[in-house]
């Protein structure tokens, strides 16, 4: 307890809670996560929601609103077949990167909880989602809600108008596709949905005006370029957000379907940044929720039976099978971030000779609040372990580097606990959570508008690890059922230029 601090009563007594019971609880969380940490975030809404509607959330990717899919309702099944049969259990609470900031508590958690996991995602998420730099580039908080409004309503409008199947053709088609339809290095136009549904009327009145079904019956003609050549190649330059290329040049879709494209690519560059940040941003929740009910409780605003339930709650996320744990599935998120955030909080003040040699910017500096504060503002999963990994935390968590080539009989151990070792753990740690290194590398390379329309891509290989042809056949269906005629993707070798394969489909025809 800090000097000068005294004893306070409880904030609640048993499992029992209520809504002036959160209330209590939420101004007195609020209190520490902005005079203790200095946090910062968007104003907080709290609803308290039911497994059922939790599992909804589940199906609907988290969102609040969303158009209808099939998918949707096919995860609802499988996840609450699943949670039916005791095989998972539902998560504590779903926070939203909104303005404000959507925090759905589940009604079945006790008082001891409810603190806890408002203290997790009304504070730290929703302080991550505000500061951050990926999300404050990337996603526009205060425009998501009504953008989502707009889309499930456009969608709707959609299916009234020209049929479910119609639809869902397309949003299969730019659902398979969300990977490959976001901006990585630059910046996005931002969502407004009075803006769309702006751009909505004014697509219907022009259609309105200007369509006369006798266009049907004239025959095809070559189109002549301005110098007067037949059939000349339109010219693009390489494109990343293959969605973004097909809604602005496909020769076959309607406005409306290439709205459709816009929403879905819209929805995949606002996940774009999470896929980004996970373990920082668990980290960082983790932390702030362990840091807050620490000071609580020391405080006496918690009693010893509900901080023994809390801690049980943080132990359980933040567990960490061994790799021979038949539970095992690679590090725990919520475990590396909330430890590479402690150990910082260590080097900041509690120093050893090793820290002060790796980390002399940092090493005894006593400020680990600005220390942290930057961190999570300015880097991603990728750059905060190339940054921040220590070789005390490596050797805590008993990382190590191994080459497990198929072509060899032996499993080769290339870094250990020394110098050298250290350095090429936290580069191959790094290099694991860059989300760039591991989706396939496909651009627009050129589009024949002129002449036959074909659609050609490229697919630069990066370390020998090719797309799977049954990945490839799907990736160019789907491609050719926006585009409307022949797609066509080169594999092209990273290291030498070489091709390794050529690969095209041809648009099916619709089925009645």
């Amino acid at each position: 307890m800090r000097p000068g601090t005294e004893l306070q009563q409880p904030l609640f007594h048993g499992s029992d809670w209520s809504f002036d019971l959160l209330q209590r609880v939420y101004d007195a969380v609020a209190q520490v996560a902005y005079e203790d940490l200095h946090l910062d975030t968007y104003t907080n809404q709290l609803e308290i929601i039911s497994a059922e509607q939790m599992l909804d959330a589940y199906s609907s990717i988290g969102m609040p609103l969303m158009y209808r899919h099939w998918s949707y309702g096919k995860r609802f099944l499988r996840e609450e077949q699943l949670y039916r049969g005791g095989h998972i259990g539902l998560a504590y609470e779903l926070v939203i990167n909104s303005d404000p900031c959507i925090c759905y508590l589940m009604e079945g958690n006790t008082a001891a909880l409810q603190t806890l996991v408002i203290a997790h995602a009304a504070f730290g998420h929703n302080h991550f989602f505000k500061n951050n730099q990926l999300f404050r580039q990337w996603t526009d908080a205060s425009a998501i809600l009504t953008y989502l409004d707009f889309a499930k309503s456009f969608v709707r409008q959609c299916e009234e108008r020209h049929g479910v199947a119609a639809v869902e053709r397309v949003l299969d088609a730019s659902h398979a596709l969300m990977d490959q339809g976001v901006f990585r290095y630059r910046r996005p136009g931002r969502l407004s949905a009075e803006r769309e549904k702006a751009r909505e009327r004014e697509r219907v009145a022009h259609a309105e005006r200007t369509f006369n079904d006798l266009w049907r019956t004239l025959p095809s003609f070559a189109f002549k370029s301005a110098s007067g050549e037949t059939g000349a190649a339109d010219q693009f330059a390489e494109e990343e957000n293959i969605l973004y290329f097909i809604e602005k040049n496909s020769p076959i879709l309607e406005p409306w379907q290439k709205e459709i494209i816009r929403i879905v690519r819209f929805l995949a560059q606002y996940f774009y940044p999470q896929r980004q940040t996970k373990m920082m941003n668990e980290g960082c929740a983790t932390f702030v929720h362990y840091t807050i009910m620490n000071l609580l409780f020391e405080r006496g605003l918690l009693e010893e039976g509900h901080m023994l339930e809390i801690i049980k709650s943080h132990s359980e996320v933040i567990f960490q099978p061994a790799f021979n744990d038949p539970r095992y599935g690679g590090l725990n998120p919520y475990a590396l971030g909330f430890e590479m955030m402690r150990d910082i909080q260590r080097i900041c003040t509690q120093p050893t000779p090793e820290d002060r040699e790796w980390f002399p910017d940092i090493a005894g500096k006593g400020e680990w609040r600005d220390v942290l504060l930057e961190a999570w503002a300015s880097h991603r999963d990728e750059s905060f372990v190339r940054q921040f990994l220590s070789p005390s935390l490596i050797r805590k968590m008993r990382l190590f580097a191994l080459v497990d080539d198929a072509s060899d009989s032996y499993v080769e151990v290339t870094a250990i606990h020394d110098d050298r070792g250290y350095e090429a753990v936290r580069s191959a740690l790094a290099d694991s959570y860059d989300v760039t290194a591991h989706q396939p590398d496909i651009q627009v390379i050129g589009a024949d508008l002129a002449g036959d329309r074909c659609l050609r891509l490229r697919h630069s290989i990066r370390n020998g690890v090719m797309l799977q042809e049954e990945s490839r056949d799907a990736t160019l269906r789907h491609l050719a059922t926006l585009w409307g005629y022949e797609v066509r993707l080169t594999g092209i070798d990273g290291r030498n230029g070489e091709t390794v394969y050529e690969q095209s489909t041809k648009a099916a025809p619709e089925s009645s």
